[in-house]
Protein backbone atom coordinates (compact mmCIF):
# COMPACT_ATOMS: atom_id res chain seq x y z
CA UNK A 1 0.00 0.00 0.00
CA UNK A 2 1.38 3.41 -0.94
CA UNK A 3 1.89 6.06 1.73
CA UNK A 4 -0.79 8.32 0.30
CA UNK A 5 -3.34 5.47 0.34
CA UNK A 6 -2.37 4.64 3.92
CA UNK A 7 -2.78 8.29 4.94
CA UNK A 8 -6.17 8.74 3.27
CA UNK A 9 -7.39 5.43 4.75
CA UNK A 10 -6.31 6.41 8.29
CA UNK A 11 -7.88 9.85 7.98
CA UNK A 12 -11.10 8.40 6.58
CA UNK A 13 -11.32 5.66 9.21
CA UNK A 14 -11.02 8.22 12.01
CA UNK A 15 -13.18 10.90 10.35
CA UNK A 16 -10.25 13.34 10.32
CA UNK A 17 -9.55 16.05 7.78
CA UNK A 18 -6.29 17.47 6.45
CA UNK A 19 -5.09 20.69 4.86
CA UNK A 20 -1.70 21.40 3.29
CA UNK A 21 0.49 24.49 2.99
CA UNK A 22 3.25 23.93 0.46
CA UNK A 23 6.16 26.01 -0.65
CA UNK A 24 8.97 23.98 -2.25
CA UNK A 25 6.65 21.13 -3.25
CA UNK A 26 4.36 23.54 -5.07
CA UNK A 27 1.20 21.43 -4.89
CA UNK A 28 2.87 18.06 -5.41
CA UNK A 29 1.96 16.96 -1.88
CA UNK A 30 -1.73 17.76 -2.19
CA UNK A 31 -1.71 16.38 -5.73
CA UNK A 32 -0.30 13.10 -4.43
CA UNK A 33 -3.04 12.90 -1.79
CA UNK A 34 -5.68 13.69 -4.43
CA UNK A 35 -4.43 10.73 -6.49
CA UNK A 36 -6.22 8.52 -3.95
CA UNK A 37 -9.88 7.77 -4.52
CA UNK A 38 -11.83 9.11 -1.56
CA UNK A 39 -9.41 11.97 -0.88
CA UNK A 40 -12.28 14.42 -1.28
CA UNK A 41 -13.65 13.12 2.03
CA UNK A 42 -10.53 14.15 3.95
CA UNK A 43 -8.70 16.94 2.10
CA UNK A 44 -10.30 20.25 3.08
CA UNK A 45 -8.03 22.51 1.07
CA UNK A 46 -4.49 23.03 -0.11
CA UNK A 47 -2.47 26.22 -0.17
CA UNK A 48 0.57 26.75 -2.36
CA UNK A 49 2.28 29.49 -0.38
CA UNK A 50 5.39 30.10 -2.42
CA UNK A 51 5.81 33.80 -1.59
CA UNK A 52 6.31 35.00 1.97
CA UNK A 53 3.20 37.17 1.64
CA UNK A 54 1.18 34.06 0.82
CA UNK A 55 2.64 32.26 3.84
CA UNK A 56 1.44 35.12 6.00
CA UNK A 57 -2.00 35.49 4.41
CA UNK A 58 -3.04 31.89 3.83
CA UNK A 59 -0.94 29.86 6.28
CA UNK A 60 -1.00 32.42 9.12
CA UNK A 61 2.80 32.63 9.43
CA UNK A 62 3.91 35.61 11.48
CA UNK A 63 5.81 38.34 9.68
CA UNK A 64 8.17 38.38 12.68
CA UNK A 65 8.89 34.66 12.25
CA UNK A 66 9.75 35.13 8.59
CA UNK A 67 11.95 38.13 9.38
CA UNK A 68 13.79 36.36 12.20
CA UNK A 69 14.18 32.84 10.82
CA UNK A 70 13.37 33.00 7.10
CA UNK A 71 10.94 31.05 4.97
CA UNK A 72 13.08 27.91 5.16
CA UNK A 73 13.09 27.21 8.88
CA UNK A 74 11.67 24.96 11.56
CA UNK A 75 9.66 27.86 12.94
CA UNK A 76 8.05 28.71 9.61
CA UNK A 77 7.21 25.08 8.85
CA UNK A 78 5.52 24.73 12.23
CA UNK A 79 3.49 27.90 11.81
CA UNK A 80 2.52 26.90 8.26
CA UNK A 81 1.19 23.55 9.51
CA UNK A 82 -0.74 25.10 12.40
CA UNK A 83 -1.98 27.98 10.27
CA UNK A 84 -3.31 25.94 7.38
CA UNK A 85 -5.13 23.59 9.74
CA UNK A 86 -6.70 26.55 11.52
CA UNK A 87 -7.56 28.38 8.28
CA UNK A 88 -9.19 25.24 6.82
CA UNK A 89 -10.69 24.08 10.12
CA UNK A 90 -8.99 20.74 9.56
CA UNK A 91 -7.79 18.22 12.13
CA UNK A 92 -4.34 18.08 10.56
CA UNK A 93 -2.13 20.60 8.78
CA UNK A 94 0.86 19.44 6.76
CA UNK A 95 3.52 21.84 5.46
CA UNK A 96 6.66 21.87 3.34
CA UNK A 97 9.20 24.65 2.98
CA UNK A 98 12.68 24.32 1.57
CA UNK A 99 15.18 24.86 -1.21
CA UNK A 100 14.61 22.50 -4.14
CA UNK A 101 17.42 24.03 -6.24
CA UNK A 102 19.37 24.03 -8.33
CA UNK A 103 19.87 27.68 -7.28
CA UNK A 104 19.05 29.41 -4.03
CA UNK A 105 21.17 27.48 -1.59
CA UNK A 106 23.67 28.96 0.86
CA UNK A 107 26.20 27.41 3.20
CA UNK A 108 23.72 27.78 6.06
CA UNK A 109 20.72 26.64 4.02
CA UNK A 110 21.92 24.38 1.19
CA UNK A 111 19.97 23.12 -1.78
CA UNK A 112 17.95 20.10 -0.65
CA UNK A 113 17.17 21.50 2.81
CA UNK A 114 13.48 20.98 3.56
CA UNK A 115 11.48 21.46 6.74
CA UNK A 116 8.25 19.52 7.04
CA UNK A 117 5.63 20.41 9.61
CA UNK A 118 2.63 18.50 10.88
CA UNK A 119 0.05 19.96 13.23
CA UNK A 120 -2.45 17.45 14.56
CA UNK A 121 -5.10 18.66 17.00
CA UNK A 122 -2.79 21.55 17.91
CA UNK A 123 0.35 19.47 18.54
CA UNK A 124 3.16 20.39 16.15
CA UNK A 125 6.02 18.20 14.90
CA UNK A 126 8.68 19.51 12.54
CA UNK A 127 11.37 17.53 10.77
CA UNK A 128 14.52 18.81 9.08
CA UNK A 129 15.69 16.94 5.98
CA UNK A 130 18.59 17.35 3.60
CA UNK A 131 17.66 15.67 0.33
CA UNK A 132 19.89 15.12 -2.69
CA UNK A 133 19.31 15.07 -6.41
CA UNK A 134 17.81 17.49 -8.88
CA UNK A 135 14.79 19.73 -8.25
CA UNK A 136 12.14 17.09 -9.08
CA UNK A 137 13.95 14.54 -6.89
CA UNK A 138 14.06 16.91 -3.91
CA UNK A 139 10.36 17.66 -4.32
CA UNK A 140 9.44 13.95 -4.54
CA UNK A 141 11.52 13.09 -1.47
CA UNK A 142 9.88 15.94 0.45
CA UNK A 143 6.42 14.61 -0.41
CA UNK A 144 7.37 11.09 0.74
CA UNK A 145 8.77 12.45 4.01
CA UNK A 146 5.66 14.59 4.57
CA UNK A 147 3.40 11.58 4.09
CA UNK A 148 5.56 9.61 6.54
CA UNK A 149 5.34 12.40 9.12
CA UNK A 150 1.55 12.67 8.79
CA UNK A 151 1.16 8.90 9.23
CA UNK A 152 3.51 8.98 12.22
CA UNK A 153 1.48 11.77 13.84
CA UNK A 154 -1.74 9.81 13.32
CA UNK A 155 -0.16 6.65 14.76
CA UNK A 156 0.92 8.48 17.95
CA UNK A 157 -2.71 9.12 18.83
Amino acid sequence: MSKEVELVNKLTKNHYTISTAESCTGGLLSGTIVNVSGASEVLHCAFVTYANEAKEEFACVSHDTLAAFGAVSEETAGEMALGCAKRAQADMGLSTTGIAGPEGGTEEKPVGLVYIGCAFHGEVSVERHLFSGDRPAVRRQAVEAALDLAIHCLNKE
